[in-house]
């Protein structure tokens, strides 16, 4: 038997995450019963993957272009225009 310690990616807590299933790809889903969220370790695409938004974002704002963004990612196009169009929630100060 095999354990994985996982890691809420959200809030950090350990002891609160269960398994939720599996998603239609067949990697397994997890729930957070703190954050009430759900989340995955493994994305069918890349895309999905954490921190792929901040890359386009960083990549964005050092003047690299769509295509060379995508190349360099290995996600589509149309995928890194529509992570640059998405409004980012406002900070509350």
């Amino acid at each position: 038997m095999v354990t994985i310690t996982v890691l809420c990616r959200y809030c950090g807590n350990q002891d609160a995450v269960r398994c939720k299933g599996l998603n239609t790809n067949g990697h397994q889903r997890y729930r957070c019963e703190t954050s009430q969220r759900s989340f995955q370790l493994d994305y069918f695409h890349r895309a999905h993957q954490p921190g792929i938004k901040q890359q386009v974002i960083d990549m964005a704002l050092n003047c690299s272009g769509i295509r060379d963004t995508a190349k360099v990612l290995k996600i589509n196009m149309n995928t890194v225009m529509s992570k640059l169009e998405k409004k980012q929630p406002r900070s509350s100060q």
